[in-house]
């Protein structure tokens, strides 16, 4: 369901929208965080609800976004929030699910991880934005799974 919302900022300069206790309540059954948000009908994005400190629940919305939309602080927007029922809660690239498809053993430690660090490494792929990089990005990844690297803030080091 479309609603709008203002766009508002944290002091850390973060933009994120504060969704109302009804749509929190519907998207947070069985104790779910994760969401596909819709922005404008234009960009969407797989995200989570966060709670903030003095009270209340919020989506992050990133920089390249707020750019694209022309949207700033105040500016108002509509949303569309759905529970995300992706296997991965992530969009995952092709490239990566492609190389993961012929390597049976980094297959087997990737779907071993805990979903956070498969979304993680998911995004370390998807953040690239051409083919041939994100292939690169893949077999490097998988390269430092079977080294036992798993954590993808240092697998790339």
């Amino acid at each position: 369901m479309n609603k709008e919302y203002l766009l508002a900022k944290f002091s850390s300069g973060m933009h994120y929208i504060l969704l109302d206790s009804p749509t929190v309540k519907a998207l947070t059954k069985n104790n779910n965080k994760r969401v596909v948000c819709k922005l404008n009908n234009l960009i969407e994005f797989h995200c989570a609800i966060m709670h903030k400190k003095d009270g209340g629940h919020y989506i992050q919305i990133n920089s390249t976004f707020c750019k694209k939309l022309q949207i700033k602080e105040g500016s108002k927007l509509v949303a569309n929030v759905t529970i995300d029922q992706s296997k991965y809660q992530f969009g995952m690239p092709e490239e990566l699910e492609e190389v993961l498809k012929t390597d049976y053993d980094a297959d087997k430690i990737f779907h071993s991880l805990t979903m956070g660090n498969q979304r993680g490494l998911i995004h370390l792929v998807a953040q690239l934005k051409t083919s041939q990089k994100r292939i690169d990005r893949a077999l490097k990844i998988v390269d430092k799974l079977k080294k036992g690297v798993t954590s993808p803030k240092t697998i790339l080091q």
